[in-house]
């Protein structure tokens, strides 16, 4: 659900996505973005918001929001549901294979909605 767009100084777009209260604690979420995947997570013990590429590069699968969220060294990661690999929720880096990095966007709470907006990463 895309409801609307606006602009912010030092981040050119924000997009409403949902609503806070349409996240449950430690499970993944996934939005279409214009033709893009967003997997959204909300951790419960942090109460943070991350939103990274749902695209799965080993299995060439968008499904990383149906990952298993949790700690891991001391990150908060997704694994994916195909081949494991673990993603830092915060960097999108993969904990296993240091080439391989995913998409992170910023993400904020207005008035109960969600928004994100594209990072340079």
């Amino acid at each position: 659900m895309i409801a609307a767009v606006s602009t912010s100084p030092g981040l050119s777009l924000w997009i409403e996505v949902c609503k806070l209260d349409d996240l449950i604690d430690n499970i993944g979420v996934c939005a279409l973005i214009g033709d893009q995947q967003v997997a959204l997570f909300r951790l419960s013990d942090s109460d943070e918001l991350y939103a990274i590429d749902n695209h799965d590069p080993f299995s060439d699968t968008n499904v990383l929001s149906r990952g298993l969220v949790g700690d891991l060294k001391g990150q908060p990661m997704v694994a994916s549901p195909i081949f494991k690999h673990h993603f830092n929720l915060r960097t999108g880096q993969c904990m296993e294979n240091e080439s391989v990095k995913l998409k992170t966007y910023a993400i904020r709470v207005v008035d109960g909605i969600i928004q994100i907006a594209d990072q340079d990463n």
